[in-house]
Order: C-alpha cells, then structure tokens, then sequence
C-alpha cells in the first residue's frame, strides 16, 4: 500500500485517497449521482493516485483521462489509468468541448491560480456537460492541512484557525485555501455555466467510526444527517455542481 507522502509535499499538495473505503464510497455516489458516468469521456482534474479513476473505468465503463503535477502520483496513478499526464490545472492539454464530466476532488485550493484552473475546467468539458468541485469549507471548525508556526510546518489538524480574519489565518496556512459559499461561487461567477447544486458536506470519518466502534458510527451518521439541515454550513466540504450552457 503507499504510504503518505513527505511533509513538504502534503502541505503543497495535499494528501490523496490511499485506500478505498466508506467515505470514498459515499463521495463516489455523490458524484454519479449529479453527472452522467456511465459510458461517459470523464476527467478527473488532480488524479492523485488515481483511486477514483480506477472506479469510473471499473464500475461505469467511462473513458477517463487523468493528470496530476506530481511525477510519483502519476506514476502509481497509471496502473490503473493509462493515459494520466503530468500537468498543472492552469494549462490543461486537452481540445475544447470534449469531456462529459470533468471533476476536480479537494484540488483547487492547492493550485497556484484557483480562477484560471476553473476556467481551464469550464473550457474542456462540453457543452451540456456537468462539472463536479469538492473543496474545502471556510466554515469547518478544523483546518486538516496543517499550518505554519515560526517558519515551521506541522502536519495534521488544527482547530479554529479558518475562523481568523484572513490576515492571520493566511499567515499560519498560506500553502492552502479554504472557501466560503460565496467566494467559491465568485470563481464561477463570469463562465458561462449554470450552477445545479451548491452545497456543503460532511467527511467520511472512518477513522472515527473504526476508533470508537458503535458511538463512532452513530456519531457519524448524525454527522451525515446535518446535511438536511442549516448546519451543513459547518460542513467539511463544498460540494458544487455545475452544467455547461449548451
């Protein structure tokens, strides 16, 4: 199995899906359940090891088509999807108006232009088309990529810290994004798509649901269900569904 990558590395990049489990699952279905997989010209934007890919190709039958920036996730992304490239979602190396779906997976708050990567993505799907983003929520009580103290990075999670006004927030996670409702919207704001579903989510948690046993999973499911609820503001991620205009 590969392991985590360097610290250096999980604060520009952040880290992807090592293994397959509950929480990729449920994520999975989320994005089959708002973009036509099945059969479809798919690509994945930020493949990291290519957990996902492997799932379209297998489950849907999807033409897929995947890069990442990073040599080594390209690499061991390739065994399962063969055509992953090395490339920056700035600049993507593919034709206009070709892809069914195109989908981005907690990937733009790592890039270097946020706005360009999101044209980028708008610009090669087609028209008709759906555009699936998940990335994080300012509003989540916990920053998961880390942070910055006197120049030193320590991985993991941090409490309250996207809670700061964003002079000192960015100070102590400059290497990572976080986006409110209305700034990510923002992004979308000039390109010619529709928006289909603006929502936020919850995480997996199946460290939690593995560590704790039965009050773990509850507390999971509860978790789950305050995506009915206004409380979804807090949730961990944002999940945006756009539609090319035809």
């Amino acid at each position: 199995m590969p392991t985590p990558g360097p610290a250096p590395l999980a604060a520009a990049r952040g880290e992807p899906s090592y293994v397959w489990r509950s929480g990729q699952e449920r994520r999975l279905a989320m994005i089959a359940g708002h973009a036509p997989l099945q059969g479809s010209r798919v690509l994945e934007v930020g493949c990291g090891l290519g957990m996902y890919t492997r799932q379209y190709r297998a489950r849907f039958s999807a033409r897929v088509e995947a890069f990442d920036v990073e040599f080594d996730r390209v690499r061991q992304a390739r065994a399962g999807t063969p055509h992953a490239l090395i490339a920056a979602g700035e600049a993507m190396p593919y034709r206009s108006d070709i892809f069914d779906v195109v989908i981005s997976n907690e990937v733009i708050e790592h890039v270097a232009d946020d706005r360009a990567t999101v044209a980028e993505m708008v610009r090669v799907c087609r028209p008709g088309g759906r555009i699936v983003i998940f990335c994080p929520n300012r509003w989540y009580p916990v920053e998961q990529h880390g942070h910055y103290w006197q120049g030193e990075y320590h991985f993991g999670n941090t409490p309250l810290i996207n809670y700061l006004p964003d002079r000192w927030r960015d100070r102590l996670a400059p290497h990572v994004r976080t986006y409110t409702r209305r700034g990510l919207l923002r992004l979308v704001a000039d390109q010619p798509v529709r928006v289909v579903v603006a929502t936020r989510i919850f995480g997996g948690y199946d460290n939690l649901a593995v560590r704790l046993g039965p009050p773990g999973r509850l507390l999971r499911a509860a978790l789950h269900g305050l995506e009915k609820t206004p409380l979804r503001a807090f949730g961990l991620s944002h999940l945006l569904v756009l539609e090319k205009h035809p």
